[in-house]
């Protein structure tokens, strides 16, 4: 075996981890949806024992994306651009678009927890979107405290003090729109420009 095809089974560990986490499963569920131990997931997890064909296919299947996702492989032939996540504030960012100026579109996923958190409000200069696509997201606008359940958006002007959460402490994924400025999530409204029927 060569030196990248140890890199590679090296790397399936942290990325089976960080996948289970983020979709906020315990060990025990896992091991009953898959039917592979406890103990041997945590050892896969962990680096002490070799991802194989038999391990990472029931893991495929229970977390829905391909066996070429979990080892991190390259897509022959696949003309689609696969960019990594960006951990930012406890939640994650994976990018969805690569044009150099302009907006940006991100899916934004919060891990679930053990108890939800309390809101620290944020101000910034600009305009946010966003769309709930799983999950019960929980915005804090102002003095609104607003429980969004999957299928609802939301549009705001984000010199308001805001903040982003789950309702139930449970996984909430969501698409969000904004510049290039840092994280803040904002649209730059020109002078000249007015929607119809904005006020």
């Amino acid at each position: 075996m060569d030196h990248g095809t140890d890199d590679v089974l090296d790397a399936v560990g942290p990325r089976l981890r960080a996948l289970r986490r983020d979709r906020g499963i315990t060990l025990a569920d896992l091991a009953v949806t898959t039917g592979v131990s406890e103990s041997t997931l945590s050892r896969l997890e962990s680096g002490q024992r070799r991802a194989t064909l038999e391990l990472l296919l029931p893991l495929a299947r229970t977390y829905d994306v391909p066996l070429d996702d979990l080892v991190g492989a390259p897509r022959t032939g696949d003309p689609r651009i696969h960019l990594k996540p960006i951990r930012r504030f406890g939640m994650i960012l994976v990018p969805l678009s690569r044009r150099p100026g302009g907006m940006q579109s991100f899916k934004m996923i919060i891990p679930a927890r053990p108890e939800p958190l309390e809101p620290t409000l944020q101000t910034h200069e600009g305009f946010e979107w966003l769309y709930v696509l799983n999950g019960r997201l929980r915005l804090v606008l102002g003095e609104r405290d607003l429980t969004l359940p999957p299928g609802e958006a939301a549009e705001f002007d984000t010199s308001l003090p805001h903040w982003l959460g789950s309702a139930d402490g449970g996984v909430v994924e969501l698409l969000i729109l904004f510049g290039l400025q840092g994280m803040r999530a904002h649209l730059r409204a020109h002078a000249s420009t007015q929607e119809p029927g904005g006020n």
